[in-house]
């Protein structure tokens, strides 16, 4: 009895999670043609409009990486986060104190050092698998 509870709660948080990432896939889609249309009913692209379309385009590709491996890379959201911040900074630049662009550059920097702890974390993980496999292999011959 508890198995098929447990089993049952099992798909639907999977049923729940992937009703979720379409959500987010079919919002991702028209943010992005709205944020076109802008364009084109302006007639000008600016640096700032690039940047919201390469932030879409992340989240289209960190929702792509879940389907492909069912796991989101820590990573994909950290370069998001940059790319927003890096937005955020074009956008005020003119607007705000200076002391707030180093502020939010201060955060890039932690964001790209965090990325980079997480790659070398994931690259030492596997490594370590494939030490356990050899010894594994090593064990049973």
């Amino acid at each position: 009895m508890q198995e098929s509870i447990k089993k049952a709660t099992n798909r639907a948080v999977i049923l729940a999670e992937q009703m979720i990432l379409l959500v987010i896939l079919v919002a991702t889609l028209v943010a992005a043609a709205q944020e076109v249309g802008n364009m084109i009913s302006v007639g000008k692209v600016t640096l700032a409009d690039l940047f919201m379309l390469f932030i879409f385009a992340e989240v289209l590709g960190m929702v792509g990486a879940f389907y492909n491996s069912q796991r989101i890379p820590v990573t994909l959201p950290i370069i998001i986060a940059m790319t927003a911040l890096t937005r955020m900074i074009i956008l005020q630049s003119k607007d705000i104190a200076a002391v707030n662009i180093l502020y939010e550059s201060a955060g890039i920097l932690i964001l790209a050092l965090s990325s980079w702890v997480m790659s070398a974390k994931d690259k030492l993980s596997l490594e370590k698998l494939r030490l356990r496999a050899r010894e594994t292999e090593q064990a049973d011959h």
